[in-house]
Order: C-alpha cells, then sequence, then structure tokens
C-alpha cells in the first residue's frame, strides 16, 4: 500500500510543481499517524495561483484513477485541504501557510525528498 501512496504523492508533486508552487514539502507521516502516509505542502502567491494549483493536484489525481475523499476550504480561501486518504494535500497561501506552520507540527515525520519520490 506505501507504494501506491508514494506513487499518489509522485502525482501531486508534480501538479504542483507545474504550477509554479512555491516550497513543496513532503512529510512521511504514516510511521507516527493514521490519518495518511504521506502529507504534501504548498503554498501560492495569490488565490489565482492557489486555485490553479488545486485544479492541476485534482486534474493530475482523477487522470490516475484516484479521487478526493473530501476537500475542505474553498478555492478562494488561503486553505484547500484534498483528502485522498492515503495523502493529504495542503494548499495556502502564503500567509496562511506561515500562520498554521503545518512542517512544525508535523516536525516529527519524515522529509522526502522529490529524489526519494521517483
Amino acid at each position: 500500500m506505501i507504494e501506491e501512496s508514494k506513487r499518489m504523492a509522485k502525482i501531486a508533486y508534480h501538479a504542483l510543481e507545474g504550477k509554479k508552487a512555491e516550497d513543496v514539502k513532503v512529510i512521511e507521516i504514516g510511521d507516527i499517524s493514521v490519518i495518511a502516509d504521506y502529507f504534501i505542502i504548498a503554498n501560492g502567491n495569490n488565490p489565482s495561483q492557489v486555485e490553479a494549483m488545486v485544479d492541476a493536484v485534482t486534474d493530475g489525481m482523477s487522470a490516475e484513477g484516484f479521487e478526493p475523499k473530501r476537500v475542505e476550504g474553498v478555492r478562494s480561501s488561503g486553505w484547500v485541504l484534498l483528502d485522498y486518504g492515503d495523502i493529504v494535500v495542503h494548499i495556502f497561501s502564503k500567509e496562511d501557510r506561515l500562520f498554521y506552520d503545518l512542517e512544525r507540527i508535523w516536525r516529527d515525520g519524515k522529509n522526502v525528498s522529490k529524489e526519494e519520490l521517483e
């Protein structure tokens, strides 16, 4: 199952990268939480970019047969959460990402590099 989670994380990562997402982080949390295997955290510079990032992830995942189990937040807000079960994608405005600081909260997770996803 972890291989499928890793594949999902890779798809989401590349979708975000394609929309020039800033500071994309992949955190492996499966060993410390039952919530998911991976959190993917990224931010955009403005509401339009955040919307484009959400669209890119949902379109890329859907093309590979993955549909979100839940979507929280609205595209024009500062935080949209896309829950795919095994991975959770957090797309923030820059300000909201600094405010919520999920990287600090999940610091016990393992940071995964782009190369490790390949």
